[in-house]
């Protein structure tokens, strides 16, 4: 099949439900192995190292980012970008089986707080995988996405694909707690995992069945790149030609900053006597607030705009971490870390949806995987401030992670505020 060929596709409406349905059924899947509650806390009990909780919540995030500018390169020189899609995203599903094998073989051992060590090698060495293999995802679904929807309409999808997606969260936050509760930590863990490969290969199914829409011709003058020399060149060329493309990923740099606080959060209600019993209470209140702000997030960037949005999410990041500085000053328990986990599940929903949304717009509709790689394979250091979080834990106090992260969030809202002053760049 050529890519000027027609695909048989569902009807705009038909594609929009399943597209969406796929992004609820992945955040299902992705709520029951949360880096920031549900890994973070198992980590912390196989290993009780800062610095390992970091390592999980920092590769998790590289691996998202640095297959991108290979899998883009390839992807733009491909008459379909589904099968890169597919690769990704039933591999991730394979990785999960395997670590809820892993865990399920681990729970013989007598002592599950501290298991051997290569249970916890072997554990983080999975889920570094499932970090990489899960990248591959990225550039196909941007692409595939932002031709299948409408612009005006992309936001009320992730909003609604947020909206369903929390609604399984929560079901699932619910059965982390009930497993968690009555089984050993390691087979109640097992149990969890195996659930997210489930939801991880049902999210598949829906979005393979939305189909994919013809790739578009490239206009003219800007013919595909003939090499990898040429292809990384053209990253080069765009972050010094387009502006607002230039500030968004300083922006997402400093957004890395803010979110290097993401699982020490967890770290610190442990440190006030809240037990990974309590895990799934948290898990459940992170995605009441992510459901509850979809109606917001939604009409931000579909009627005030995606910048507007970005600017309201960068507001919102600056509160969880003053908000943990308290608690652990006043010796809060299980009632104060819900409500900032609430607070949290809101502030990463805007978080997502805006970072997708805004990609989407900035990148050309014929060169949205070359985009969409050059950006998220420029963001990737990013994904290593958690390990700097956890040296900042180790070597100053809990506190300074979370200051930290109060001061890039306001440096965010500064470059955010300039990106609006290039609103009419041209694009290369």
């Amino acid at each position: 099949m050529s890519g000027s060929e027609p695909t048989t596709l569902p009807d705009e409406s038909r594609r929009f439900w399943r597209i969406a349905g796929a992004g609820a059924a992945f955040q299902g899947g992705a709520a029951a192995v949360d880096s920031a509650t549900v890994v973070a806390s198992l980590v912390f009990h196989l290993t009780g190292s800062a610095f390992a909780v970091g390592f999980a919540s920092a590769i998790l995030r590289l691996g998202w980012l640095l297959p991108q500018l290979l899998v883009g390169y390839l992807a733009e020189r491909a008459e379909r970008r589904m099968p890169f899609y597919v690769f990704g995203a039933y591999g991730r599903a394979t990785c999960l089986a395997f670590i809820a094998i892993l865990l399920w073989w681990g729970s013989d051992w007598p002592q599950f707080d501290w298991p051997p060590v290569p249970l916890a090698v072997g554990f983080l060495a999975l889920w570094t995988v499932y970090a990489f293999v899960s990248g591959v995802v990225a550039v196909p679904y941007n692409d595939i996405v932002g031709r299948s929807i409408r612009s005006e309409a992309r936001s009320r999808m992730l909003a609604w694909r947020f909206f369903g997606g929390g609604l399984i969260a929560f079901a699932v936050a619910g059965f982390v707690g009930l497993t968690i509760d009555a089984l050993p930590l390691l087979l109640a863990h097992a149990v969890i995992f195996a659930l997210a490969a489930l939801l991880m290969i049902l999210s598949s199914t829906f979005f393979v069945a939305a189909g994919e829409p013809p790739v578009p011709a490239r206009k003219a003058g800007t013919a595909t790149p003939t090499g990898i020399t040429a292809f990384l060149r053209g990253g080069w060329q765009v972050l010094q030609a387009d502006t607002r493309f230039r500030l968004f990923l300083y922006s997402q740099w400093l957004g890395g900053a803010t979110l290097m606080a993401l699982p020490f959060y967890v770290v610190a209600a442990a440190g006030n006597g809240i037990g990974a019993a309590d895990v799934g209470i948290l898990l459940g209140a992170q995605t009441a607030g992510a459901l509850l702000s979809n109606p917001l997030w939604g009409w931000l960037g579909d009627g005030a705009g995606k910048l507007a949005m970005l600017r309201m999410v960068a507001i919102v990041r600056m509160v969880p971490p003053f908000i943990a500085i308290w608690l652990i000053w006043a010796g809060a328990g299980l009632i104060g870390f819900a409500l900032l986990f609430v607070l949290i599940g809101a502030m990463m929903n805007g978080v997502t949806i805006g970072y997708l949304g805004y990609l989407m717009e900035i990148s050309p509709d014929d060169r949205r995987p070359a985009y969409s790689a050059y950006f998220n394979a420029l963001a990737a250091p990013a994904a290593l401030l958690p390990l700097l979080g956890a040296g900042f834990v180790a070597l100053i106090s809990i506190q300074a992670v979370f200051g930290a992260a109060i001061l890039a969030a306001l440096w965010q809202i500064y470059l955010l505020t300039r990106i609006a002053r290039f609103s009419g760049d041209a694009r290369p």
